[in-house]
């Protein structure tokens, strides 16, 4: 059975969790291939929501098993608050599988990443101060930590050693930070292993065999296209990478096996964290957006920037990712608004754009150029057909698909799990 890929089709926050659950039973295996903790997925489930920050949203789905790849990095502090905390809610969580390649989230990494933030002032990147960018850097310099490292004390002990005799020099020396000693890293991490053990693996393996015996493995992202490390809006991204490709290298599954690309995107944009954004709204519809799509970070409670939809942000969107079909969220959060503005292009020093411009400095001085949409008064929220929309929310999907290059398959139109009109089956 060939894998799935779900990826975020702008900044991130799109709705990806809601989108995975949506597949539902369809699934026999959910796997997160990049970032860490420092993104979330809200999902709505009855009366219930759910803030995932670490784990794989299939955790949410009987009968489904979740896995975290190779291409994460892992606070494992925070992975065992998130099972904890799941568990007390009644959700069982023995299935959870973990790669033992992946890397770990060290303590001195996690305070190397805010004071470096700090110290950059008004350069900063705007990370959520987690450690997930010096992580990665180890991991790319070799020097990072992997979760096999855990149930090997002398190695642990060597590569924690090697680690600090670089980043002490950077704490003591440039920020004037004290360090952690090597005793205190190896016994906090040490402290994990007995209770980590039953959930490591060789995930590549696993998920090879799964994909063999014709079941079906989901691979979702954290982040979204515009904040992959490569082909996002850098400097202003993450540290690795969160489009389609990234699933293979964060997996072990190779392309071959790849059939589908499902891109969520929300009905407007928004994006947490510094960096350009065209069609930043920074009046009363940028307050509406705000408050009607309660658009605030499910890791770091920050409220996120928001602007009108930006069709040259979705077709690049389809062009790296290979998107097969695009899943449109909240678009009842448009619902009362008089027009609605849709970026097709920008306008660059006097140049129309109809593509991303191909250097940051374009970007950053790229001018939305819109076209008008009526808006719609009346609640979607009930609605299960397309047919059942307003004719003007129709014509707004409508429009967004063309301009976007997939088909958009999915609309969704409120947070719970059945606030969704299929257009196309997803499977």
């Amino acid at each position: 059975m060939p894998a799935i890929v779900i990826v975020g089709a702008q900044w991130g926050d799109e709705g990806k969790g809601k989108a995975t659950d949506h597949l539902g039973s369809q699934v026999d295996y959910v796997v997160k291939f990049n970032g860490g903790n420092n993104a979330g997925h809200t999902v709505v489930i009855g009366d219930e929501k759910y803030a995932l920050h670490l784990l794989p949203s299939g955790i949410l789905t009987p009968g489904c098993t979740p896995v975290i790849g190779n291409g994460v990095v892992v606070d494992i502090d925070v992975l065992f608050q998130e099972i904890d905390g799941l568990e007390g809610r009644g959700v069982d969580t023995s299935k959870l599988k973990l790669s033992a390649n992946a890397h770990v989230i060290a303590d001195y990494n996690r305070t190397i990443d805010k004071v470096t933030e700090r110290f950059l002032g008004s350069r900063r990147i705007g990370t959520t101060g987690r450690g997930i960018g010096p992580t990665y850097a180890d991991k790319m310099n070799r020097i990072g930590i992997r979760v096999q490292d855990l149930f090997d004390e002398k190695i642990l002990t060597q590569k924690v050693e090697g680690a600090l005799e670089l980043k002490g020099q950077i704490l003591t020396k440039i920020y004037n930070r004290r360090a952690p000693s090597v005793e205190q890293t190896v016994e906090g991490l040490l402290a994990h292993a007995e209770r980590l053990a039953p959930y490591v693996c060789d995930t590549g393996l696993l998920l090879s065999q799964a994909l063999d015996r014709d079941e079906v493995v989901l691979m979702e992202a954290g982040q979204a296209t515009l904040l992959d490390v490569d082909h996002g809006t850098y400097p202003f991204v993450t540290s690795s990478s969160a489009i389609s490709a990234g699933a293979c290298t964060g997996t072990g599954i190779p392309p071959t096996r790849i059939d589908q690309v499902i891109a969520i995107a929300k009905a407007y944009t928004t994006r947490v964290g510094e960096g350009p954004f065209p069609t930043e709204l920074h009046d009363e519809n940028g307050e509406f957006l705000r408050k009607a799509g309660w658009e605030y970070g499910t890791t770091t409670g920050r409220p996120r920037r928001c602007g009108w939809m930006d069709t040259v942000i979705t077709r690049y969107a389809a062009r790296v990712n290979g998107v097969t079909d695009f899943v449109l969220t909240k678009l009842d959060t448009l619902t009362g608004l008089a027009e609605l503005p849709v970026c097709v292009a920008y306008d660059v020093d006097g140049v129309r754009h109809d593509e991303m411009p191909v250097n940051q400095t374009d970007f950053h001085h790229a001018v939305p150029i819109y076209e008008n949409l009526p808006g719609w008064t009346e609640d979607i929220s009930g609605c299960r057909s397309f047919e059942e929309l307003p004719k003007a929310a129709q014509a707004y999907v409508e429009f967004v698909e063309e301009r976007s290059g997939a088909r958009i398959s999915v609309v969704g139109v409120g947070p719970e799990r059945e606030q969704a009109v299929v257009r196309h089956a997803l499977r």
